[in-house]
C-alpha cells in the first residue's frame, strides 16, 4: 500500500458571489489532509529515484506543522525515520499527529523558525540525515507547477480567464509554482500573496508571533516579490472567525490559513479587483481545535 501515489487530483470547489466566483482547490482531501502532501510526495519520489534515500534512512525537517505531518505520514508508509523540528507554539493537534506517525519531535522557542532551520541543518550534518529543506528547495516550486497549477487549469473550464490567484505564503512554493503556471496560461491573472497582519514581512514589516499556522514564518523564502502583483494581510482573529463562519455557512471546516485565503479571495471579488479568483483550501480544521 503506497500512499504517495494517492496525492492530488483534488476537486475545485465553486462559490458564487454577486460580483464574481471564488474557486477553492480542496487540498484538505489529500491523504495527509493538506496541500503539503504535494511537495513532500514530489521531493521524496525524486530522492528515492536518484538513490539519495533508501528504507531505514532518517529524514529531518523544520516545519510549522502540515509539511511535518505529511512527511511523518509518508515516512511511516515508506519505511523512513522522521525527525521534526517545530516552534513550541504550534497546535497540540499537530504535535499529536506527528507523534502518532512515529516521528521524533524537537521543539524550539515560539516563533523561532530561523532557529528551527539552523538546528535542522546542524543535526542533518552531524548525523548524516537527509535534509528535506522545504524553505529553500526548488523542487517545492516544481511540485506545485506540475501538479497543483496544472490541475487547476485543467478543471477550470469557465469560458473566462482566471483573474487572480490567492495563496498564503509559508515557503512560497504554492504561489511560485501553481500561481506562475496559472499566469502562464492566463496572462491577465494577478498573483496575490497573503501574510499575517501580525507578521507582515513581505509588506516591509517585522516578523512577529501570530496564530495563522503555516504562513508568515518570518521570511520570504522561495517568494520572488517581482512576480507578485499584490500583497494582502489578514489578522489571526479574522482568520479564526472566517474558519468558524465557513463551517456554519457551507459545512466547510477548514484551517486558519485556508480561511484567510478564502477571506482575501472574497475581498478581491467584492471590491471589483477580480471576477474569477482561485485560492487554496490548504487543510482541515480539526488540527486547530485547541486554538479555537
Amino acid at each position: 500500500m503506497n500512499l504517495i501515489d494517492t496525492v492530488g487530483n483534488t476537486p475545485l470547489l465553486k462559490f458564487p458571489f454577486p460580483n464574481g466566483t471564488l474557486w477553492g482547490k480542496a487540498e484538505f482531501l489529500n491523504p495527509g489532509g493538506s496541500v503539503k502532501d504535494r511537495p513532500v510526495a514530489w521531493i521524496l519520489k525524486i530522492a528515492m529515484r536518484n538513490g539519495k534515500l533508501k528504507p531505514g534512512d532518517t529524514i529531518i525537517e523544520a516545519t510549522s506543522g502540515n509539511m511535518g505531518i505529511s512527511l511523518a505520514m509518508f515516512c511511516a508508509n515508506l519505511g523512513f525515520k522522521c525527525v521534526i523540528v517545530m516552534p513550541t507554539n504550534m497546535s497540540t493537534e499537530r504535535k499529536t499527529m506527528l507523534k502518532s506517525f512515529g516521528a521524533e519531535l524537537i521543539e524550539v522557542p515560539a516563533g523561532d523558525f530561523d532557529g528551527a532551520i539552523l538546528l535542522r541543518n546542524k543535526l542533518a550534518k552531524e548525523h548524516g540525515w537527509f535534509n528535506f529543506n522545504q524553505f529553500h528547495n526548488e523542487q517545492n516550486i516544481e511540485s506545485h507547477w506540475y501538479t497543483t497549477g496544472m490541475e487547476i487549469c485543467k478543471d477550470f473550464d469557465y469560458g473566462k480567464p482566471i483573474d487572480a490567484f490567492v495563496a498564503g505564503t509559508g515557503t512560497g512554493g504554492t504561489i511560485m509554482g501553481a500561481g506562475k503556471f496559472i499566469k502562464n496560461r492566463y496572462p491577465v491573472c494577478k498573483l496575490v500573496a497573503l501574510e499575517p497582519a501580525e507578521s507582515p514581512v513581505m509588506s516591509g514589516g517585522e516578523p512577529g508571533l501570530h496564530g495563522i499556522q503555516g504562513i508568515g514564518d518570518g521570511s520570504k523564502f522561495l517568494v520572488n516579490l517581482k512576480d507578485i502583483d499584490r500583497i494582502e494581510t489578514v489578522s489571526t482573529e479574522e482568520s479564526i472567525e472566517k474558519s468558524k463562519s465557513l463551517a456554519k455557512q457551507y459545512g466547510l471546516f477548514i484551517g486558519f490559513s485556508a480561511a484567510a485565503n478564502f477571506l482575501v479571495a472574497e475581498r478581491l471579488i467584492n471590491e471589483g479587483y477580480a471576477e474569477n479568483v482561485v485560492t487554496i483550501l490548504c487543510d482541515r480544521g480539526e488540527r486547530y481545535f485547541s486554538c479555537l
